[in-house]
């Protein structure tokens, strides 16, 4: 039986018109960046890359040493390829346009380079999340003015996995669809066409422990889910909880249920602590291809004009009718205060 590979696909979505040769090459250097963090992922403390780097990124947080790999991989692979005008990345304060050594593309890529660092130290499954942009007409040198475009003008988004196997999950805005690392031949396999996430779940994803900073919709949201069948909600709810944006979003994509990271007292002078550019947009737009929805609880996430580079949000996705219930609790309150 054939197998369609990552080239062999996005050469297909060339040839129906769906995306450019300069877009296919971008992913596919994405793509290969990928397989070599999974192999230096994979390697773990055989490879030394264990542990703290001893640096913090723009938003204070420490940095892991696969954080700085990864960062470096994914500039290093995107440099000289001529398809891209300029990088931003989580981990680093301003975008970097591509040298002028090098060739210049139309495209802009962002990526968080190993979301769920922090767990990598356990061996729990990490990612890269990555979103793609035009450059601004008539832009000669791109600023970091030039990313803050809404999340309906990506042109592409996707996540690597880095688990039992390596995945990565892709949309260029024709649904959203899966590819699984074949480690021997170092190719990407589509092995899930067109994914679907159920509509309704009886599933979420929170992190329970900042309950007590929560705001009041959100508390009569979760209050109602944990009552179960004979709460408001009429039936029984799991919690699942990994602590790894890439994996639990996976999960969602893969059988449904709602991820929920929302604004806390906890540091309110956040907006919500997950990052619109590298993390609520790219993962809106995939779950919205796969038939979900992404709110920040108030507000469709792709419809948000960002102001930073580092803008921080809150973020409901994932079976499209639980968010929207999750969405009304917030929505309902605002309007009764």
């Amino acid at each position: 039986m054939s197998r369609t590979s990552l080239t062999r696909y996005l050469i297909e979505e060339q040839h129906a018109g769906r995306i450019n040769a300069d877009l296919r090459q971008l992913i596919a250097v994405v793509g290969r960046a990928c397989t070599n963090i999974s192999i230096a992922v994979s390697k773990g403390a055989l490879g030394g890359v264990l542990g703290d780097a001893g640096t913090g990124n723009v938003q204070g947080e420490a940095q892991k040493k696969l954080d700085v790999i990864s960062n470096e991989i994914l500039l290093e692979a995107n440099a000289w390829g001529g398809h891209l005008a300029a990088c931003a990345s989580e981990e680093m304060d301003h975008c970097q346009p591509v040298p002028d050594t090098y060739p210049r593309g139309d495209f802009l890529l962002l990526f968080d380079p190993l979301d769920g660092s922090s767990n990598i130290d356990v061996n729990v499954s990490v990612g890269t999340i990555f979103s793609v942009l035009r450059s601004p007409a008539g832009t000669e040198q791109p600023t970091d003015a030039s990313f803050l475009q809404p999340g309906t003008a990506q042109i592409a988004a996707g996540y690597c996995i880095y688990g039992p196997s390596t995945q990565m999950v892709l949309t260029t805005g024709h649904g959203t669809h899966s590819f699984t690392l074949d480690r021997e031949t170092g190719e990407f396999v589509l092995t899930q066409r067109g994914m679907q996430i159920p509509e309704d779940t009886q599933e979420f994803a929170i992190n329970m422990s900042n309950q007590r900073h929560w705001e009041a919709p959100m508390q009569g949201y979760v209050q109602d889910l944990l009552a179960g069948k004979e709460g408001a909600r009429g039936k029984n709810f799991n919690m699942r909880w990994i602590a790894s944006m890439v994996a639990d979003v996976h999960r969602i994509l893969t059988r449904g249920g709602i991820f929920i990271y929302p604004w806390d007292k906890k540091d309110p002078g956040k907006a919500g602590k997950l990052r619109l550019m590298y993390e609520a947009n790219p993962m809106g737009l995939l779950v919205e291809q796969a038939g979900g929805a992404a709110t920040t609880g108030r507000e469709r996430i792709l419809d948000i004009q960002p102001d930073q580079l580092h803008q921080r949000v809150p973020v409901f996705l994932g079976s499209r009718n639980e968010v929207a219930e999750a969405t009304r609790y917030h929505r309902e309150h605002d309007a009764q205060a």
